[in-house]
């Protein structure tokens, strides 16, 4: 069953061009992975600093080689992450 992941950042608007670059490079090193199905990078309309990530994957195992692999390391968790200011994540199996 697929795999969907929303997930709603917020970061000061002084780092959001570099939080914006740094997913866009995760968004071609993504669409490479054998599981991925869309990763789409959104800003938030009248929120500076807001960011929407919808992605979906073949099923929850191609999600997690995701999380493992080293370009969600390098450039989600130790570069966007620290430059967040809030972070929410919902998880979903698509009907």
């Amino acid at each position: 069953m697929a795999y969907a992941v929303i997930a709603r950042y917020r970061c000061e608007p002084a780092d959001e061009a570099a939080v914006r670059a740094a997913l866009l490079q995760v968004r071609g090193l993504t669409r490479a992975e054998p599981a991925n199905e869309v990763y789409e990078v959104h800003s938030v309309v009248d929120e500076p600093g807001g960011l929407l990530l919808y992605e979906r994957y073949a099923d929850r195992d191609g999600f997690e080689a995701h999380k493992a692999a080293d370009h969600f390391q390098e450039l989600i968790v130790r570069t966007v992450w620290p430059l967040l200011t809030d972070r929410s994540v919902t998880f979903a199996e698509v009907l």
